[in-house]
């Protein structure tokens, strides 16, 4: 019997990582999005193309799939959710709660000898799926025995790179991380997905190597006027701070989960030659885009920094980084010019609670007031 996998959000990610790897693992697909154009590009599909580039290139063709629009057709895609085997989506954690009802109405009308719908949240955040789960069953908790939550952590990297038409070019590397957990020893088949007991030590590691280097590069680089992220690799101050701000994260990561030293120490220098593949170019503008989110509390620079100021580690270097990235600014990107309303209007001290979530009395908020206060007088 042919197994159906919903997925929300139809753009490079889903198409060419989340997507890909289910298709693979032999589902049909129905993407969910509320971009018209796409929607009716992909029905009028009968495949797309995902290339892999790198040192184990290659390409894969998907099929098996069709797109609904749940802004125009809600109604299509709570069916499709009602009828799926597993839900998942990369929509970005502040949309979770757009597509939260649909999943809700979706479980509503699933039949109630079918087996419970497998959701999973792939997003770049802490435990995305508990967040999704908490929206999906506001005000409906009679939901929760239909549905399995597993949080996930994702890692590839696909830049904005041009392809023909629905095709989408991808790095060669790639990581689907499932917790095992909620599965209760019944797993589903995802071939390109690995299922362990603890997610935790691979949300961290990958947020705080990958997402954090990534930031980290993009910010400083745009300072430097770097126009693509390998270039602002080869800029020797830029390559300086993220080098320290990696030799920081380590130390907490390796403090926090044990991972080996040299096991980590190679998991960081594949992280840099990803950074630097000459056929994904990128850009410190679009890696740097939404400082908001990125400079929150339980993101990329605030949580290491805070969770090493706790164990009286060296933090100076992601100190330094959210000082380049309070400065980040591109006429294309909302948030970074509402940072630099509220760094007009705010004090230092609202700005770290309000945008980085610390609060006065709490270790490491007077360092960040300091580095705000530094922005504003530079």
């Amino acid at each position: 019997m042919t197994q159906t996998a919903v997925h929300f959000g139809a753009g490079n990610i889903g198409r060419g990582f989340i997507g890909l790897a289910l298709h693979e693992a032999g589902y049909d697909l129905v993407f969910s999005d509320v971009n018209a154009e796409l929607v009716d590009a992909l029905n009028a599909a009968d495949s797309y193309a995902v290339h892999e580039v790198g040192a184990e290139a290659r390409t894969h063709t998907v099929d098996r799939f069709r797109a609904v629009n749940s802004a125009t057709n809600e109604a299509d895609a709570v069916a499709a959710v009602a009828g799926a085997d597993i839900a998942t989506c990369a929509v970005g954690a502040g949309v979770l709660k757009f597509i939260a009802p649909v999943i809700r109405e979706g479980l509503r009308e699933r039949a109630a000898d079918a087996p419970k719908l497998v959701v999973l949240a792939c997003e770049n955040a802490i435990n995305a799926t508990d967040t999704l789960r908490d929206f999906v069953l506001d005000g409906a908790p009679e939901l929760a025995d239909r549905a399995i939550f597993a949080n996930t952590a994702v890692d590839r990297i696909i830049p904005a790179v041009h392809a023909e038409g629905l095709d989408v070019v991808v790095e060669d590397f790639s990581e689907w991380a499932i917790e095992r957990g909620p599965f209760a020893g019944a797993e589903p088949s995802i071939p390109d997905a690995h299922f362990v007991d603890d997610l935790a030590p691979y949300i961290r590691r990958k947020l705080f190597t990958v997402n954090t280097g990534h930031a980290t590069a993009a910010y400083w680089g745009s300072l430097a006027g770097e126009e693509s992220i390998a270039s602002a690799l080869g800029n020797a101050k830029v390559r300086e701070e993220v080098d320290a701000v990696l030799a920081e994260t380590s130390e907490l990561l390796i403090a926090q989960f044990g991972f080996g030293k040299d096991e980590h120490a190679a998991y960081v220098a594949r992280t840099i030659q990803r950074f630097e593949n000459p056929e994904l170019p990128d850009t410190p503008t679009r890696i740097g885009r939404q400082p908001l989110r990125k400079l929150s509390r339980h993101e990329r620079f605030i949580e290491p920094a805070f969770d090493l100021a706790t164990r009286g580690l060296e933090h100076g270097a992601l100190l330094r980084a959210v000082g380049a990235a309070l400065q980040f600014r591109s006429d294309d990107d909302e948030q970074s010019q509402e940072l630099g309303r509220l760094l007009e209007t705010l004090e230092p001290e609202q700005v770290v609670a309000q945008v980085m979530g610390v609060e006065p009395g709490e270790v490491l908020h007077d360092e960040l007031v300091e580095v705000v206060r530094g922005v504003d007088e530079a």
